[in-house]
């Protein structure tokens, strides 16, 4: 059966593999260490439920505008403006099925076949994908762990070429859990600044945050809103994953045909959701700021472990919820008469042998890594690292 061409570029998503594989195992009885999804285990709050309870019982389950209920846009303004200092109009926001539709909404109404996007390595693995997808061409610019992963300025200048249409920001990081520096920030503005190409925030971990104040592109260069798209989303700070609500604001020409793209494909985001959404941003900031001091305290346990382990490095996330280790210690030792030679074959051997999924590296843009999820109880992350630590032993 012949398929479209265009699927030849693109691969399926590794995380969600991986996670639908230990769950697979799970589901026979089999005791497995999930630390692959990167998915809060805490309950959406129960304001938030509620208020979908009470959509049910009003009957609010027909079609909206494909954009998202006026209350909700206005939310969304009032938001941005509040925690990012971002003015926006309810006409300059579209309600999306989570932050990854509004990406992809992104890139269908705005790429062409030869455009380019930058992207910086570690990335979030749907990010080339996504440009594959509409025709243009990922750039990436790799990054390095000793500058806290924050791109090289004369990099980024390095590969801006006419068609480079945008510029993808995402802090706190996935895999990373890297927050830039306003130094890292005033580095990417400078580079861009002369040229016209879109300037895209990924702000979907914002409110996971562990040290100090995270700042955006629009604190550091308010002279870069103009051409500024912001999406973000319910899922990780909310715990909303399965709801599937997200949303983008940026320049009305750049949504309106985001909008397009949406009309013909889903239409508007479940409105059950969308009364949801509304509840969890007019909520009460102490539901976010429990679930951040509890992934922190998760996060220096977890990462105090792995940095215990022979072989393992693992710097310290500001932000999100990943670990990201560093495994080229384990790297030439040998494992059932042969080398470990990379992160997959790691990966494989974690999950096959002693029954922990973990997600390699190599797929983000990051080989001699794997990602590990710390938002899960600290019994799991005890058995996570005590296995771990077997699978050191047995590459001794």
């Amino acid at each position: 059966m012949k398929l479209a061409r265009r699927l030849q570029a693109i691969k399926p998503s590794p995380t969600l593999a991986l996670n639908s594989r230990a769950k697979a195992l799970a589901a026979q009885g089999v005791d497995v260490v999930v630390l692959a999804a990167g998915e809060p285990d805490f309950d959406t709050p129960d304001y938030v439920k509620q208020a979908a309870v009470d959509a049910l019982n009003a009957g609010f389950t027909k079609y909206t505008a494909t954009a998202g209920i006026p209350e909700l846009r206005e939310a969304i303004c009032n938001k941005l403006e509040r925690d990012n200092g971002l003015r926006f109009t309810p006409e300059q926001v579209l309600v999306t099925s989570g932050g990854k539709q509004a990406l992809y909404n992104f890139c269908q109404a705005v790429l062409d076949e030869g455009d380019e996007v930058i992207i910086f390595a570690p990335y979030w693995v749907s990010y080339p994908d996504m440009v594959r997808l509409a025709g243009a061409t990922p750039v990436i610019v790799n990054t390095r762990e000793e500058d806290g992963f924050a791109p090289d300025p004369d990099a980024i200048r390095r590969v801006l070429t006419p068609r480079t249409r945008a510029i993808i920001i995402n802090s706190p990081g996935n895999p990373t859990g890297a927050v830039y520096s306003r130094a890292a920030l005033e580095g990417i503005a400078d580079a861009v600044r002369g040229h016209d190409c879109l300037i895209v925030t990924d702000d979907i971990y914002e409110k996971l945050l562990y040290t100090g104040e995270r700042l955006g592109i629009s604190d550091v260069a308010p002279d870069l809103v103009p051409r500024l798209v912001v999406v973000n989303g319910m899922s990780k700070a909310y715990s909303m994953t399965g709801w599937r609500l997200g949303y983008a604001a940026g320049p009305r020409p750049v949504l309106s045909a985001m909008q397009l793209v949406q009309d013909q494909s889903t239409s508007n985001a479940s409105s059950i959701g969308q009364k949801a959404a509304l509840a969890a941003l007019k909520g009460p900031p102490d539901t976010i700021a429990t679930m951040v001091k509890e992934y922190k305290e998760r996060r220096d346990f977890f990462v105090g472990g792995l940095n215990a382990l022979d072989g393992v490095r693992c710097r310290m996330p500001e932000g999100a919820f990943y670990a990201l280790a560093d495994v080229r210690g384990l790297y030439g030792r040998p494992y059932k008469g042969k080398a470990v030679a990379g992160s997959v074959q790691l990966s494989e051997i974690l999950l096959d042998d002693f029954r922990v999924a973990a997600v390699p590296g190599d797929p983000f843009g990051a080989e001699g890594y794997i990602r590990m999820s710390f938002a899960t109880s600290r019994q799991v992350l005890a058995k996570g690292l005590e296995r771990l630590g077997e699978l050191v032993q047995a590459l001794r």
